[in-house]
């Protein structure tokens, strides 16, 4: 769960959620492809997978499924099905960090699969789980994969549902090759559902308060957000799509997009995260959340 600060792009800068990846990281909007940022991704989590767990791990929990910083949890929300439904289930979770969610899937009875780029974030979810890294590769009831988002090492229609909570999708360069590989894993049928920062976001500063309601960057404008070091190497980015872009991306993979889900902001969370916070929450939507479907 990230978000780029575009009120930073004049100068040094830091995302919202952890530390900068360097001391002197340089905020720019520039383009970048496939490659550069899978690069950047795998070493800003494997560096700020640690800070990142420790900030945030209580709001996420050991074993629960989390959509957004506005804290819709699925165990109420019900987007990959009833949970009674759940059991025996083939999951694949694309981005899944300390494997939260596929914990709690494999708490209701599913057979989940937790994928990340991120080894660092892979060693979280052992931890979390009782093993040691040089025990194994599974959490109690979660196997754990290391794998890019672009390149699913699954044979196809193996899984019956994959989801995806602000995992992989806000940082790659191309989205539709991360949504037919799911679309090639999924069994005829299976339903996609996954998470990212509302695209409306990206026209705002990402702070917390008064001064994040004030537009301050084109929605329109695609460029992504990239953190580079003093060669100009990029060590975090950020991927902007605009909603329409989503729902093309979505059809073009070959998916039918059931539902677009924009959370409201509940009374009972008072937290800040980056730049959500009840203050904009209240106003403005900061997570979208797309439920699809492989048709059969």
């Amino acid at each position: 769960m990230n978000q780029h600060d575009d009120s930073a792009v004049t100068g040094s800068a830091a995302t919202a959620t952890g530390p900068a990846a360097w001391d002197d990281a340089e905020a720019v909007r520039r383009t970048t492809g496939e490659a550069e940022s899978s690069r950047a991704s795998r070493g800003w989590w494997d560096r700020n997978a640690d800070e990142y767990q420790s900030e945030h791990g209580a709001f996420l929990g050991d074993d629960r499924f989390v959509w957004g910083p506005e804290g819709l949890d699925e165990a109420e929300a019900g987007l990959l099905g009833p949970a009674t439904e759940l059991k025996g289930l083939r999951v694949l979770e694309i981005g899944a960090g300390a494997a939260q969610c596929s914990r709690w899937l494999a708490a209701q009875g599913a057979h989940p699969v937790a994928l990340d780029l991120s080894h660092r974030q892979l060693q979280h979810a052992l931890r979390i789980g009782g093993d040691l890294p040089e025990h194994g590769t599974e959490a109690p009831g979660v196997a754990l994969v290391q794998a890019d988002a672009g390149v699913l090492p699954f044979a196809d229609g193996s899984f019956d549902l994959a989801c995806s909570a602000y995992g992989a999708v806000p940082f790659v360069a191309d989205p539709v090759r991360v949504f037919r590989e799911v679309h090639r894993v999924l069994r005829p049928g299976g339903r996609w559902v996954f998470s990212v920062t509302h695209p409306i976001r990206w026209a705002f500063p990402d702070e917390p308060g008064p001064e994040g309601l004030s537009v301050a960057a084109s929605y329109f404008d695609r460029v992504p957000y990239v953190e580079q070091d003093a060669q100009g190497n990029a060590v975090y980015v950020e991927h902007h799509r605009t909603l329409g872009d989503r729902v093309r991306d979505v059809v073009a993979a070959g998916f039918r997009l059931e539902d677009l889900v924009e959370p409201e902001w509940p009374a009972w969370n008072t937290q800040e995260w980056g730049g959500w916070s009840p203050l904009r929450g209240g106003l403005i939507p900061g997570t979208a959340i797309f439920v699809c479907r492989r048709d059969p």
